[in-house]
């Protein structure tokens, strides 16, 4: 299992909207990807223009090749990308310990 976690900065008085918006691109777009197993959005409590976008992907190609190379990858940028203050950073982890 793969964990990827996207660090997401939006435009300042958009949260409303964006709270709708992520939530509806993961259950439109990205749970219906390859591998998709789960997810988690946390939102920043010093910083409430900040989202942490959690997603359990059964392999890493599962996100950058089959979700990246997907129609569903646009249809994801097109709900979400309108609120973004700039490009998000995104890291993959693997579970060391539980």
């Amino acid at each position: 299992m793969i964990l990827e976690i996207a660090d997401i900065t939006i435009v300042a008085g958009k949260n409303a909207e964006f709270d709708v918006a992520i939530e509806r691109g993961v259950r439109e777009a990205i749970s219906l990807a390859k591998g998709f197993m789960s997810f988690k959005i946390q939102k920043g409590i010093e910083n409430p223009n900040r989202y942490l976008l959690m997603i359990q992907w059964a392999t890493l190609d599962n996100h950058i090749v089959d979700f990246r190379n997907s129609p569903n990858f646009l249809k994801w940028r097109e709900i979400v990308s309108p609120f973004f203050a700039g490009p998000p950073v995104v890291e993959h982890f693997q579970l060391l310990t539980e």
